[in-house]
């Protein structure tokens, strides 16, 4: 026990009062002067560590409190006021220790979605409820306006949406009513005299007679969304729970903000790349065609095109730019656009098509390289006749066979003086595919180069007969198949293009 002299004065109630603004220790120094008491032979605060599910006040500040009122005097007065200080620091000690775990998970929330949940499973803990619901809707209005549950099924959030917004507390945060900065509270539901019939409706269907909301507001970006929890029986957070859950969102709305910038930019990327890829295949007569890309978050620079040429022929290329970002993305269109005007030119000499668009290349993008396959495709005699530059061979498959085409070895453009290699010719029989890739595919596998071409060969041999007739259910099936479980929709730096060409 902590035995203090008569001689050193501590202002115990004052003490709560001076957590909310300060520091344990500042709290300490300012209301205990300085000075040595005459004996210091009480141990240490235990240290609290871990994360209580409703942070409910410690058993022994409780007690303490408790006793202080008592009519009956302690049997060492001397020492009251020092058991009541210590059971203060425990407290305090306790509530830095669960907000310190709290934020750390947070942090390693990565995704706006994770981030979103990891807040929800918090705050309910913090506040001591079961279920609740948080709302995105940035006051720029330019989204994501996304809304996620915690114990809550697709359907009862759909059944809350029918309630009017002005009834529900998040509402009146979200369209900025005045009196809920600080969070509103509706500690009885039904005890409500001016509850809206559809909300109460809800309430009961849902089974929650309380809730407790409060604003997600970064300071750099105003308000973010909302947050509510909800609880089975009447209830409300207490000063202490408001406290802490207050300290919490603010905290968490700062990390929200960094995720969302973060989120826009990756769904800018992805739609930039996305107009800058055809909106839809020629249909020609002879071959069915069917392409799959998936973008990268950084924003990649790999790319596709299906061209109808004259005579009833078909321009198919498939390439990628080294680098990331806007940049690459930009660069990726223009060179594109570009060998859509060469192939109009000169598509049946597949060579001179990525020759002058290396020229092209190296004059405009002297920083740059890119890989490139590009094949003159006559369906009606089912033969392609392709070159590439640096480019991973297609791949044939069909009933009888499952091969790799053999491609001439050569540089990527852009990273010799004069590129040119010679073309080859590939004929298909009827029923067969002839499937363009680039390196994305290979290298989101994680594995080794000879290691990730045997996954897409056993992938392409192991499509189901069902599916060969359909070049789309083939591309489906070879992603699902090379890539590991997660790897098709991950963020990866990677981005991945297949197009599929089968011959009738």
């Amino acid at each position: 026990m902590l035995d203090i002299s008569s001689r050193v004065r501590v202002h115990v109630e004052t003490l709560p009062a001076a957590q909310n603004d300060m520091g344990v220790c500042d709290a300490f120094e300012q209301y205990v002067p300085v000075g040595k008491p005459d004996t210091m032979n009480a141990p240490h605060p235990p240290k609290v560590a871990g994360i209580d599910a409703t942070v409910p006040s410690p058993a022994h500040t409780v007690a303490s409190v408790t006793a202080s009122t008592s009519p009956t005097p302690p049997a060492n007065p001397r020492s009251a006021p020092g058991a009541l200080l210590q059971d203060r620091l425990a407290g305090w000690v306790s509530d830095l220790t669960t907000l310190h775990e709290l934020t750390e998970r947070l942090a390693r929330a990565s995704t706006l979605d994770g981030a979103l949940r990891e807040l929800l499973r918090a705050g309910a803990a913090l506040v001591g409820a079961r279920r609740g619901l948080v709302t995105l809707e940035p006051a720029d209005g330019l989204g994501p306006t996304p809304t996620i549950g915690l114990g809550l099924a697709r359907a009862d959030l759909g059944h809350m949406e029918t309630v009017p917004r002005g009834s529900l507390p998040y509402g009146r945060i979200l369209d900025g009513l005045p009196g809920a900065d600080d969070g509103v509270a509706e500690p009885d539901l039904f005890a409500e005299k001016g509850l809206d019939p559809r909300h109460r409706e809800v309430a009961a269907r849902l089974g929650y007679a309380a809730s407790f909301a409060l604003p997600l507001a970064a300071g750099t970006a105003g308000r973010l969304g909302a947050a509510v929890w909800l609880y089975d029986e009447p209830a409300e957070p207490s000063k202490r729970q408001r406290h802490l859950v207050g300290l919490y969102v603010r905290h968490a709305a700062e990390h929200l903000a960094r995720l969302l910038e973060l989120e826009r930019t990756r769904a800018c990327m992805a739609t930039m790349a996305e107009e800058l890829l055809p909106s839809r295949l020629p249909r020609v007569a002879g071959v069915r065609l069917a392409a799959r890309h998936r973008t990268s978050p950084h924003g990649g620079g790999d790319w596709y095109d299906a061209l109808p040429l004259p005579d009833a022929a078909l321009g198919l290329a498939v390439g990628s730019v080294t680098g990331s970002g806007a940049g690459a993305v930009a660069a990726m269109g223009r060179l594109r656009a570009s060998l859509r005007a060469y192939a109009v030119m000169e598509g049946e000499d597949p060579v001179a098509v990525l020759s002058d668009l290396e020229l092209l290349l190296r004059l405009t993008e002297p920083a740059r390289s890119a890989t490139a396959l590009f094949g003159y495709c006559e369906p009606a005699l089912r033969r392609i006749t392709l070159a590439g530059a640096g480019h991973s061979p297609p791949l044939l498959l069909g009933e009888r066979r499952t091969e790799f085409v053999e491609t001439s070895v050569s540089a990527p453009l852009g990273m010799l003086a004069c590129w040119e290699a010679p073309s080859v010719e590939v004929q298909a029989e009827p029923g067969e595919t002839v499937l363009l890739y680039t390196d994305g595919l290979l290298h989101r596998t994680g594995d080794p180069t000879d290691r990730a071409f045997a996954r897409l060969h056993a992938a392409a041999a192991g499509v189901p007969k069902a599916l060969r007739r359909d070049p789309g259910a083939v591309a489906d099936h070879v992603l699902r198949t090379v890539l590991p479980e997660g790897a098709d929709t991950a963020d990866s730096g990677e981005d991945v293009v297949l197009l599929a060409a089968r011959f009738e």
